[in-house]
């Protein structure tokens, strides 16, 4: 179902200058949830929202995806966005970044350093005035961090 929506949402995002950052389907205490988190260059406003979540209800009316009642939000992913494509790690540059790794790297599980950009298919990340590659398939969760 996930992939199905996700397959409307990033081409009509597309068309509205935006991306999709993540989507989401779970149960909170008041319900299902389907949570959709957008973005794009200079930030997402409350409109954005809106009208995103109007052609989104309007697809999912439609389509009759899901057989039960939940909650759509869209909202903007926050300052301490998910970094989930090669794309993000590239964009990105610059900024404090939280990796979660999946086997540690440098003697640490989690890297909290410099995002540098990509070489290849590593993330090089400055951490503590030296340079460290993490293999993308070895991060768990990353994301941008104050």
């Amino acid at each position: 179902m996930l992939t199905t929506i996700r397959g409307f949402a990033e081409p009509l995002l597309t068309d509205m200058a935006m991306e999709l950052v993540e989507i989401q389907f779970r149960r909170e205490g008041h319900g299902w949830v389907l949570r959709l988190f957008i973005d794009k260059e200079g930030g997402v406003a409350i409109d954005d929202c809106v009208a995103v979540s109007r052609e989104i209800s309007a697809y999912l009316e439609v389509e009759d995806l899901i057989d039960h009642a939940y909650h759509l939000e869209v909202s903007s992913p926050g300052l301490e966005r998910p970094l989930k494509k090669r794309d993000d790690f590239i964009r990105f540059a610059g900024k404090l970044v939280r990796i979660k790794l999946r086997e540690p790297a440098a003697g640490q599980r989690v890297l909290i350093g410099t995002l540098q950009g990509m070489e290849g298919d590593s993330v090089v990340l400055a951490l503590d005035g030296e340079t460290v590659r993490v293999d993308m398939e070895n991060i768990s969760k990353a994301r941008l961090t104050l």
